[in-house]
Order: structure tokens, then C-alpha cells, then sequence
């Protein structure tokens, strides 16, 4: 039986304001509130909040048969509560469903994955933390930011315990393999690999509304019929997108939002389902490996890392800051600690992007690079005000080293305490 996995991406940035090098040590607020909130506002009315009702109605008219999984950055999830909690609400009536799968990611939408394995780590953790304490369910796949993916990275996400990871579909990687199969790490064979249809998504993500587009107009119909006419073997269609795509790029007037009603009707008219990522990688098997030695990602034909590494500028502003990454995580104070994952958003460095700057508002990507330089400026300073750069590294891994002990130390005395509280005698009261 074919399936179709529906999997929708959700990251909005906090954006910088203007951020002028006299302000550098004298203003520590980076961040431009206003535009911020009107642009977050404007997309969750007229795109998040109607799809997630569109995802509600496909769910109900199918009697549950419809499923579909989410990938909220924790920076998202951040600015939601602030500015738009009835999308929280309207995210947990969702997962009340039981038809919603959530997935990890890196919780600022991070780089980290190639530039610091604990940073990663630590940011894929925190954001499982945040999706259990809001909906209630801890994330059992794994989806990077960008989809960036390599053979190195697959092993960081398989040793945190993951069996599924969703990548993209890479022409130079695939060759002549389809999308339409599950397959395995190369060397680490219990992680599952799902890839990304980039044709079929890109269809309605990008091409619904072009009327210079030969298969316009998309109906659910000729949609379900291309999924149902590919090779009887391949069982598994992946259909992934942002989704601002659904409302935002695709206006609601397209018809995007009646085209996606159809979508359950039309499929199980075939005999096709829907699965979950992390259901499809229980249930059905691996064809092949898949060796990815460099780092792939969702973005353009290349499918590398250059609209985030392509440049200079980029490479400068990503290596200066995860060079004191140590040194933040030293750091207690909880502002320094919250500015470090706002900095790390990808974001910032495509704006960067003298090739693809997608969704920037800066002017051109030296005036992005400008900007980022100059919040980052202030930011070290912050830093090496309380762990100077002056500290060796060996004394820095040593004081990271101790510190440790001590916080591993005050775990264990606290459990003492909790087990000694719990086993005291209660005295109980005489009576007479």
C-alpha cells in the first residue's frame, strides 16, 4: 500500500533592528520588537491559523485517517507565546488528535550540526523539552534545519537515541535511486532515512498559482493520480514544505486551501494512506544505504550549504560566533545565554547571501553582514566580560571541567536528600 508523509515546516525569526556600531556597548537589546510582531501576526492570520483549520477539517472528514507532522523551531515556539498563543492553542487541539506528529530539530534553527556537536546537542534536547511541556509529546524523529544532513551528522542524531531522520532528495547523493523508499545510514544502520519528494512538494509549495505552469491548474485529482501512478514497489511519498506556503505564497484566492480538503477523499479513493515519519520507519524496511559525506540541505539545485556558507562574509560572521561558544556555556546570566541562541538562527547568515537571500529585509547582503557584525561585536564583549579571551584553552577546559563536577556533584546530593526526605518516619499525634 502506498503512503503519503505529509511533514510541514514552521520557523519564523527574531529580526535585528538596525544596529549602528556607536551602539556597540552601550545598547545590549538587539532586536526590532515591532516588525517582528506585525510580520509574525500578519502570517499567522493569514496562513498558520486557516491551514491548521484545514488540517483539523481533513482530519475530521477522514475519520482520523489523515496524519501529518510539524517541525516548530523553539524560536517559534518563543515568539508564538508572546505574540500569537491562540496558535499554541490551536497546535494542541491539533495534537489531541493523535493524527499530529511533532519532530525534533535544533531549537534555534541552528547551524550547530556543523559547527558544534554539543551545541547541537544541547539545542536538540532543549527543544524535545519544549514540545513535550506544550503538547504533551516528546519527539521520536529527527528533522534538521534546512534539512541539512551528512553521514557525521546522521551519527550525532542516531547516538541521541533517534531512529528516524528526514533529508532532502539530492541528485548527486540519490543518482538513480527514488525518493519513494526508505533507507539507512551508511555505516549506522538502525537510523531510518526518509527524502523529501522535492517534485512532487515543490508542486504545490511553489508552482500551485504559476498559471505559466504546463500542469496548471492542480487539482487534488491529477495530484493523488501522479502519487498513484508511480512504480507499484515505491510505498512511500514524502511531501514536505514550509508552511507559510499554504496561505502566504499560496494565496488563499489560489484555491490552495479546497485543494488540500480534497486531498484525503481523492487518496483513500485509491487506496492510498498516510503515515507518520516516525511510523513509517518502524513499519516499513530499508532498500538500500545512503552515504552523504558532505553536508546536503533543502535549499536550491545544489542542495549544499552555500546560501548559509557560500561567502566570506558568512563564514566570518558563523566562525566568530561559535568560537566562544565555550565561554557561553560557562555563562549563568540568562540574557547573554538567550541572545547566544537568537544569534545562531540560520536566518541571519542567509541574508548574507550574495546568491539567495531569501525573505530578507536588509538592503543587500554587505548591509545584513554590517548589521550581524555589529550586534555580534557587542555580544563578545558581553562574553569576555565575564570569561576574558585572554583565558588559555587548557585552563578554560579545565574551569568547564570543574564546573561540571560541581553541578554533577549538587545533582546527586539533592537525589540524597529527596531519598531521605522520603524515607523519614512520620511521628503521628497522641491522643488521649
Amino acid at each position: 500500500m502506498k503512503n503519503i508523509c505529509f511533514y510541514f515546516e514552521v520557523h519564523q525569526a527574531l529580526r535585528l533592528k538596525r544596529y549602528r556600531f556607536f551602539d556597540i556597548g552601550d545598547n545590549h537589546y538587539y532586536y526590532d520588537d515591532f516588525q517582528t510582531e506585525d510580520y509574525l501576526r500578519n502570517l499567522v492570520e493569514e496562513a498558520y491559523l486557516p491551514a491548521n483549520r484545514t488540517i483539523a477539517e481533513m482530519i475530521r472528514s477522514s475519520n482520523g485517517k489523515f496524519k501529518c507532522a510539524f517541525s516548530i523551531s523553539g524560536i517559534s515556539l518563543d515568539l508564538f507565546e508572546q505574540y500569537a498563543p491562540e496558535l499554541i492553542d490551536s497546535f494542541r487541539e491539533l495534537a489531541q488528535s493523535n493524527t499530529v506528529e511533532f519532530l525534533a530539530e535544533p531549537y534555534a534553527h541552528s547551524l550547530a550540526s556543523v559547527f558544534n556537536p554539543q551545541e547541537f546537542e544541547l539545542q536538540v534536547k532543549m527543544h524535545s523539552d519544549k514540545i513535550e511541556s506544550l503538547f504533551g509529546k516528546r519527539p521520536t524523529a529527527f528533522r534538521n534545519a534546512e534539512l541539512i544532513y551528512s553521514d557525521e551528522i546522521g551519527e550525532l542524531v542516531a547516538n541521541m537515541g533517534y531512529k528516524v531522520m528526514l533529508i532532502d532528495e539530492a541528485r548527486h547523493i540519490m543518482g538513480w535511486k527514488s525518493p519513494n523508499f526508505v533507507y539507512r545510514h551508511a555505516y549506522r544502520p538502525k537510523l531510518k532515512l526518509l527524502v523529501r519528494n522535492y517534485k512532487l512538494s515543490d508542486d504545490i509549495a511553489f508552482r500551485f498559482s504559476d498559471h505559466s505552469w504546463k500542469d496548471f491548474p492542480l487539482t487534488a485529482e491529477k495530484y493523488i493520480h501522479w502519487i498513484k501512478n508511480t512504480p507499484p514497489e515505491e510505498n512511500i511519498i514524502n511531501i514536505w514544505m514550509g508552511y507559510e506556503a499554504i496561505g502566504h505564497f499560496q494565496r488563499q484566492e489560489s484555491g490552495i486551501f479546497d485543494f488540500l480538503k480534497a486531498i484525503p477523499y481523492r487518496a483513500m479513493e485509491q487506496e492510498i494512506g498516510f503515515i507518520f515519519p516516525s511510523e513509517a520507519g518502524r513499519r516499513i524496511e530499508a532498500v538500500d544505504s545512503l552515504s552523504v559525506p558532505h553536508p546536503i540541505s533543502w535549499s536550491g539545485h545544489e542542495k549544499d550549504l552555500t546560501p548559509w556558507l557560500g561567502n566570506d562574509l558568512q563564514q566570518e560572521a558563523l566562525n566568530k560566533l561559535y568560537a566562544v561558544s565555550e565561554r557561553v556555556h560557562l555563562c549563568k546570566e540568562h540574557p547573554l545565554k538567550y541572545d547566544w541562541l537568537m544569534l545562531q538562527t540560520s536566518d541571519h547568515f542567509r541574508y548574507m547571501s550574495h546568491k539567495d537571500p531569501f525573505g530578507t529585509y536588509y538592503e543587500s547582503a554587505y548591509d545584513a553582514f554590517i548589521n550581524y557584525m555589529n550586534v555580534l561585536a557587542d555580544f563578545l564583549d558581553r562574553v569576555n566580560a565575564q570569561y576574558p579571551d585572554g583565558i588559555e584553552n587548557e585552563e578554560l577546559n579545565e574551569l568547564i571541567k570543574t564546573i561540571n563536577n560541581q553541578e554533577k556533584q549538587i545533582a546527586l546530593l539533592e537525589q540524597e536528600i529527596a531519598k531521605l526526605q522520603a524515607a523519614k518516619p512520620v511521628c503521628k499525634r497522641k491522643t488521649n
